[in-house]
């Protein structure tokens, strides 16, 4: 399965439906075992996540949203850079990162277009050339100088250059703004539970080869600890990608010149008429937007680990466990947007039938969800579970920790930092969510072979598994971004080794601080032990805290 997942000799969803032939056939689990799988709680919470996400692209509200924010940021070169990448990482938090970045690039290019025609007009008005943001063309006629005697001069030398570096600028720029939109889809989908492919492998790894853990992997624990990792990585993101794209003048960056103030307003009008013809907020928008705040609510409150939560304290077992989990919550939402009408509900007869009253169409209806769901996640989410448990049933995972125990004398973050290293590395050539199926497995047995917390060990490697900033072929943002042209495979690495970098040190800084309290790393877990791991003990000679 990794060598097809890594060289796509076949779909990477059909590859993923191999354990239910070969499982059963090998003797390893029944096919009722491994079919059941393909549809736990995980892939629940990720179908019903995107019936939500759906729904918020269906009614365009997410359109509304980013054009909003980027009417009160503004469009200075360093602020337009940072309104987009805020925009577009917070969509990516709910909606897929391939459909928030396919609805960033057009209006990013579309703004830039208008500064571009801005400044070229003016100059040809003027007959001067505006330096604002080195985006202005260069005008044929002032190319060359007439005599009376006919003869042709060129230009000063000087001021070749100096046309060729604003041209130079206004590439570079549009080069930032294309990563800028595809790199912040791929941070922003880090922060929530449900952003990204991984997370959710992550989440149904850990509680099917540890049935035990008291869900220690929810939306609130999630994003409590990926939301600053998400926010320390786009700033410095930023940072980087100003300093490599528009250079170190900051005064002409954050538009403190007075030069740029037009330039500013003709990017305020792209945005402004874009606004306007969504036209006012309709019911159908003001409903998608309250169902979404209650379903982020709901997630929140059901289990937030400094009071019981709603799951708990209404909906509870005998041991006081709560039966209702994220995946309860998001096909509840979900559901509701299928009754819920698009329109408020009056006397209008059906035309095609009359005399009969005609209903409103609902929110979301199948044939949208139809079109627009990623079937082929599902399968390949099912697949790593499927794969996982194969490995634990088998036997393979406690051998491969019995073998890794020597590695137990090496410095836990040392373990940890060359494993972030090569996910990061070969999720840059395959799927990030193949390439956290396939490792996430081999981690836990890693954790429990030398006495780590198993988390310690694949909350870190599982963020790195997004870190793919490199290449076209690494993510589908990549991809729609380098085909807006402008972009070449040099660019996108220069650009992305840096942040492949830089992503690996802030997911270091996270796992070693605020990690520790959020998913209570001090000590390896009692519901972690096994066969492989009866070597630990909970004690305070065995902590990760001590090890570190």
């Amino acid at each position: 399965m990794a060598f097809f997942w890594c060289t796509e000799a076949l779909p990477l969803a059909v590859t993923a439906l191999l354990p239910i032939i070969l499982f059963p056939m090998m003797g390893i689990m029944k096919s009722s075992e491994v079919c059941i799988q393909y549809f736990n709680d995980t892939n629940v919470l990720f179908f019903g996540g995107l019936l939500v996400a759906i729904a918020v692209e269906h009614r365009n509200l997410h359109k509304r949203i980013a054009l909003r924010v980027l009417l009160i940021i503004g469009v200075r070169p360093a602020l337009l850079m940072l309104g987009f990448m805020l925009v577009t990482a917070f969509l990516s938090m709910w909606i897929s990162n391939t459909a928030s970045t396919a609805m960033m690039m057009p209006i990013a290019h579309a703004v830039l277009q208008q500064l571009s025609k801005s400044s070229r007009d003016r100059d040809i008005e003027e007959g001067r050339n505006n330096p604002t943001f080195g985006l202005q063309e260069i005008s044929d006629k002032n190319k060359v100088t007439k005599h009376e005697n006919r003869q042709i001069h060129p230009l000063p030398p000087g001021s070749l250059e100096s046309k060729t570096n604003r041209i130079q600028k206004k590439y570079k720029f549009s080069q930032g703004m294309s990563l800028c939109v595809c790199y912040s889809a791929s941070i922003g989908g880090l922060a929530t539970l449900t952003g990204t492919g991984p997370n959710l492998v992550l989440q149904g790894q850990v509680n099917s080869l540890f049935p035990n853990n008291v869900n220690v992997v929810n939306f609130a624990s999630w994003f409590g600890f990926a939301f600053p990792v998400t926010v320390i990585f786009l700033l410095l993101t930023w940072i980087w990608l100003q300093i490599l794209f528009l250079g170190f003048n900051f005064r002409r960056n954050f538009g403190i010149e007075g030069q740029m103030q037009e330039q500013g307003r003709a990017g305020l009008e792209v945005i402004q008429r874009e606004h306007r013809q969504l036209g006012p907020m309709t019911f159908a928008e003001k409903a998608v937007a309250v169902l979404f705040v209650l379903l982020v609510l709901l997630w929140f409150t059901r289990k937030p680990g400094f009071y019981p939560g709603w799951g708990k304290l209404a909906f509870s077992d005998a041991k006081g466990k709560s039966l209702v989990s994220d995946g309860t919550v998001a096909i509840f939402v979900g559901m509701i947007m299928f009754i819920m009408p698009s329109k408020i509900p009056g006397l209008t007869q059906d035309p095609e039938r009359p005399g009969k009253l005609k209903g409103p169409p609902t929110l979301l209806n199948w044939k949208t969800v139809n079109e627009k769901m990623p079937w082929n996640i599902v399968f390949l989410l099912g697949g790593g579970f499927a794969l996982a448990k194969g490995c634990e049933v088998s036997g393979l995972s406690q051998w491969l920790g019995n073998k890794l125990t020597p590695l137990q004398s090496v410095s836990p973050s040392t373990i940890v930092l060359i494993l972030c290293i090569m996910v990061a590395a070969f999720t840059e050539c395959t799927s990030n969510v193949a390439t956290a199926s396939l490792f996430l497995p081999i981690l836990a047995s890693i954790a429990q072979g030398i006495c780590l917390h198993p988390l310690y060990v694949m909350v870190p490697c599982t963020l790195s598994a997004s870190l793919a900033f490199m290449l076209p072929v690494a993510t589908p943002p990549n991809a729609i971004s380098f085909s807006f042209g402008g972009l070449r495979v040099s660019d996108m690495a220069r650009a992305g080794f840096m942040l492949n970098i830089i992503g690996v040190l802030v997911v270091m800084l996270a796992i070693n601080s605020w990690a520790f309290p959020i998913f209570n790393l001090y000590t390896f877990p009692s519901w972690a032990h096994s066969n492989s791991s009866t070597h630990c003990v909970s004690s305070e000679s065995n902590t990760t805290l001590s090890n570190l």
